[in-house]
C-alpha cells in the first residue's frame, strides 16, 4: 500500500485563541486535528495551492491588466501613426487598367508566383516630379514569392522597341517621357510578355539621399571612370548642381562614396561599353545599397525612410509596402543582367543610335528562362509580330548579334 502523504498546514489563528483552544484537538484522539488537516487539503486543492485573493486585491490585479492592455494598444496606435506619417511622404499614383498581352494560361499561372516591379530612374532635372522625363534607368525587379529570391534586369534605355503600341520603333526610354509611368509599364508588358502592375520611380536627389542615409556605399572606381566624375565639368559637379548637395572628387580604386558620387558614377556613359557599361554601374550601385540595407539598424532604416520617401513615386498601396518591408530581410539578390542579351547597335535615321534585340523573340524567351525558369515559354502573337517588325525595320536578325562584353 502506498504511503499516505501528510500535508502539515498551519492555519492562521484567530485573535484570542490559544494554541490549546478550539483549533487544537477537542477529544483525546486528535479527531478535530485530522479534520482540520483534511479541510486544509481540500481548500488547497480547490485553490490550486494559492491563497485566495481578497476583493480589493482582485480589483487591483484587474486594473493592472487593463493598464498593460491599454499600453499595448497605445504602442500599436503610435506604430501605425509612425508608418502612416512616413508613407504619407510618398507621391502616390493610382494607375488604372494597365494593359498586358494575351498570355497563355501556363505563362499567366507562372507569373502569378512572382512579384514583378518596374524601377525607373528619371532624369527630369526637377526633384520630385515623376510624371515625365526620360527614364535613364529602366529595371525589372522580379521577386520569387516563395523563395524570396530577387533578380534585376536592366532594359537598356536605347533599346529599339514598340513604344506606343502603334508599331513606331523608338528608344524605349521615350515611353516615360511621352506618357509617364503608365505608358512605360505598358511598353515593358507589350514587348516582353510581362504582367507588371507596380512601379517605383526615383530621381537623382532620391538616390543621393538614400546612399547618404546608408552611410555611403563601397565602389571600385577605375581611372577612366574617375576622369569623367571629377573636375569642373564632371558628373559630380553636375549632380551637385542638380541636387543642391555638396561633394568632392573621387580617387581610383575601392572606396566609400557618398550619395552625389554614387549618382555621378551611375550617369557615366562614355567609357568602354557606353550605355551597357552605365546600366551595369547602376546595377552595381543597387547591389551595394541592398548589401548595406541587410545590415542596417532600425535607426539607419528610419533615416533612410525620412530621406527617401518624399522623393519617390509609386502606385503601391499602404498595406503592400508594409508587407514588403516586413519581409525585407528575407529577400536575397541572386542575379543581375542586361536586356537585350543578344544585340547589335546601329543608327536609324531620326531615331539615332539604338540597341537592336537580335531578335526580340529570342531575347524574350531567354528573359523568361532567366527570371522564371520557363524554358518553354509560349510567346504571345503580339511579341512575335513586334519581333518580325523590328527585323524588317533594322535588317538585323539573330545572326547579326555582337558580343559587347555586357
Amino acid at each position: 500500500m502506498a504511503k499516505k502523504e501528510i500535508y502539515n498546514i498551519e492555519l492562521p489563528r484567530e485573535e484570542g485563541t490559544s494554541r490549546s483552544g478550539r483549533s487544537g484537538r477537542s477529544d483525546g484522539k486528535g479527531n478535530s486535528g485530522r479534520n482540520s488537516r483534511s479541510n486544509g487539503r481540500n481548500t488547497n486543492s480547490r485553490n490550486g495551492g494559492k491563497k485566495k485573493l481578497t476583493r480589493s486585491q482582485q480589483r487591483r490585479k484587474k486594473r493592472k491588466r487593463l493598464f498593460i492592455f491599454e499600453v499595448i494598444i497605445l504602442l500599436l496606435l503610435l506604430l501605425f501613426l509612425f508608418i502612416w506619417l512616413k508613407l504619407g511622404m510618398i507621391n502616390w499614383d493610382d494607375l488604372k487598367n494597365l494593359r498586358t498581352n494575351n498570355l497563355d494560361a501556363e505563362t499567366e499561372e507562372l507569373l502569378d508566383d512572382y512579384t514583378n516591379i518596374a524601377l525607373f530612374g528619371v532624369d527630369n532635372r526637377s526633384n520630385g516630379n515623376y510624371e515625365s522625363g526620360n527614364s535613364d534607368s529602366i529595371m525589372i525587379c522580379s521577386i520569387n514569392n516563395t523563395t524570396k529570391e530577387v533578380k534585376l534586369v536592366s532594359v537598356y534605355r536605347d533599346t529599339c522597341l514598340d513604344v506606343d503600341g502603334d508599331e513606331t520603333f523608338r528608344k524605349c526610354n521615350y515611353a516615360y517621357n511621352h506618357g509617364g509611368p503608365q505608358e512605360a509599364i505598358e511598353m515593358l508588358n507589350r514587348n516582353l510578355d510581362l504582367n507588371i502592375q507596380k512601379y517605383v520611380s526615383v530621381d537623382f536627389y532620391a538616390l543621393a539621399e538614400a546612399v547618404d542615409a546608408l552611410g555611403g556605399i563601397e565602389l571600385d572606381i577605375t581611372s577612366e571612370e574617375a576622369s569623367y566624375m571629377n573636375g569642373v565639368g564632371g558628373y559630380i559637379a553636375l549632380t551637385s548642381e542638380i541636387t543642391g548637395r555638396r561633394s568632392g572628387n573621387v580617387s581610383t580604386g575601392v572606396q566609400t562614396v557618398d550619395g552625389v558620387q554614387a549618382v555621378a558614377y551611375c550617369r557615366i556613359r562614355y567609357t568602354a561599353g557606353g550605355d551597357f557599361g552605365r546600366a551595369e554601374r547602376q546595377r552595381t550601385v543597387l547591389q551595394q545599397m541592398v548589401a548595406k540595407l541587410n545590415g542596417a539598424s532600425l535607426g539607419e532604416l528610419n533615416d533612410l525612410i525620412n530621406a527617401v520617401f518624399d522623393d519617390i513615386g509609386t502606385n503601391f498601396k499602404l498595406n503592400q509596402i508594409v508587407t514588403l518591408a516586413a519581409s525585407m530581410r528575407d529577400y536575397e539578390l541572386v542575379g543581375t543582367a542586361g536586356f537585350p542579351f543578344a544585340k547589335r547597335t546601329g543608327t536609324f535615321g531620326s531615331q539615332g543610335s539604338m540597341v537592336v534585340p537580335c531578335t526580340l523573340e529570342d531575347n524574350v524567351k531567354f528573359l523568361h528562362a532567366y527570371l522564371f525558369g520557363n524554358e518553354d515559354v509560349q510567346l504571345s502573337d503580339d511579341v512575335i509580330k513586334i519581333s518580325d517588325d523590328i527585323v524588317n525595320f533594322t535588317g538585323y536578325t539573330n545572326e547579326d548579334a555582337l558580343d559587347y562584353g555586357y
